[in-house]
């Protein structure tokens, strides 16, 4: 478990729950879900002494359940935030999802690595708890970066301290300045980890497609391409269920009773913006999964026109071999005739000359057919 107080621009790591909250700021609590789960009540009493109010049993189950698509509900003190990661998995996690890992594990490897596993948060006025599978990959990352942009933000702090910061920039870049700006950042963080995998994942698809397009091999792992079609529709739909609950949270923040001054109407604005950012993250990674399906089907009826093409060849090929056999069987048929008087049958010469004349037949009507193309490669 780790813990952060969070006051302005600086940002304190915490051995322990604290019993408080600081003067000007936030708490934020993150924990994997084992860790939530053996220390449940703890936390619940922490939850209530800082905030006035402990989670509901409906959303501790949320958080607890490592199925659970990605959904946003809320109650009248806090807002919960479902999320399933779209990540590269580094180890092997219990939390790890069977949607898009089947039992005959087939088709490309990165499909096999990325993990859907949820991400919960429970955002309150002025605490955040996230809840994260067993590796917290998404966690540890981001509190490294927490870390560095609160001594980034000290540092121009001290040497423009007379100036007047300008709220947007610093709310880009530098410390959150709220709980709910915090989950936006390790959302939108969660999303572009998948749009870092677009390079690897088009990579080894465009390899099946250059080898569904090869006319020199045969294409056999129908079976592999078939759970990767599957995997990437199902992705398809795990983001679908992220838009929805992203947009959920858009809405909702019309709702929000707004403090006085325009640093709290500024700040509430900055949320909006920063959602509508996570939904446009989304969008990319929905447009690019689509993408690649549309890629993957477009290969797979390629492959079938090119088969279809070279069997048309061969048809062909075969069909005037065909047609200029025919005259030469017709006169091997008439001159195997049983009858007793016959022209030529008598004769030295002519075997011959009937030898010659299918010849010049066959010639004929080879090099004619040649002329047409019908015996000409259509090339790879």
């Amino acid at each position: 478990m780790r813990i952060f107080s969070v006051s302005g621009v600086q940002v304190q790591t915490l051995q322990h729950l604290p019993g408080q909250l600081p003067e000007q700021g936030y708490v934020w609590i993150a924990c994997t879900r084992e860790e939530f789960q053996s220390e449940l009540v703890q936390i619940q009493i922490k939850l209530r002494q800082l905030s006035g109010e402990n989670l509901v049993d409906l959303h501790v189950s949320d958080l607890l359940n490592a199925q659970l698509p990605s959904h946003f509900d809320y109650s009248s003190h806090y807002d919960l935030m479902v999320f399933r990661r779209l990540a590269q998995s580094q180890s092997t996690s219990a939390d790890a999802t069977p949607p898009i890992r089947p039992v005959k594990r087939t088709g490309p490897p990165v499909l096999h690595r990325i993990d859907t596993s949820p991400v919960g948060f429970a955002i309150f006025d002025r605490v955040l708890l996230s809840v994260h599978p067993s590796d917290c990959a998404v966690r540890d990352a981001y509190a490294s970066r927490l870390l560095a942009s609160s001594r980034d933000s000290t540092t121009q702090h001290a040497q423009a301290e007379a100036e007047v910061a300008d709220l947007r920039s610093t709310g880009a870049r530098g410390v959150p300045n709220s709980p709910a700006d915090m989950m936006l950042r390790i959302v939108s963080h969660m999303v572009d980890s998948y749009l870092d995998l677009r390079r690897e994942l088009s990579r080894q698809l465009d390899h099946w497609q250059a080898e569904l397009l090869n006319p020199r091999t045969r294409f056999n792992r129908w079976d592999a391409l078939l759970h990767a079609r599957l995997a990437l529709h199902q992705l398809e739909t795990l983001c679908d269920d992220q838009r929805t609950a992203v947009q959920s949270w858009t809405e909702s923040l019309d709702t929000w009773g707004l403090g006085p001054g325009h640093s709290a109407e500024h700040e509430h604005e900055l949320l909006k913006i920063r959602s509508r950012d996570v939904l446009e993250h989304i969008d990319r990674v929905v447009q690019h999964v689509r993408r690649l399906e549309h890629n993957t089907e477009t290969a797979v009826q390629m492959h079938f026109n090119v088969q279809s093409n070279r069997t048309n060849d061969i048809m062909r090929t075969l069909t005037a071999l065909t047609a200029i056999f025919l005259p030469l069987n017709l006169i091997a048929a008439v001159f195997g005739m049983n009858f007793e008087f016959m022209p030529w049958l008598h004769q030295a010469s002519g075997f011959w000359w009937t030898l010659g004349g299918m010849g010049a037949i066959a010639t004929t009507m080879g090099l004619v057919f040649w002329r047409k193309r019908y015996l000409a490669r259509t090339g790879d």
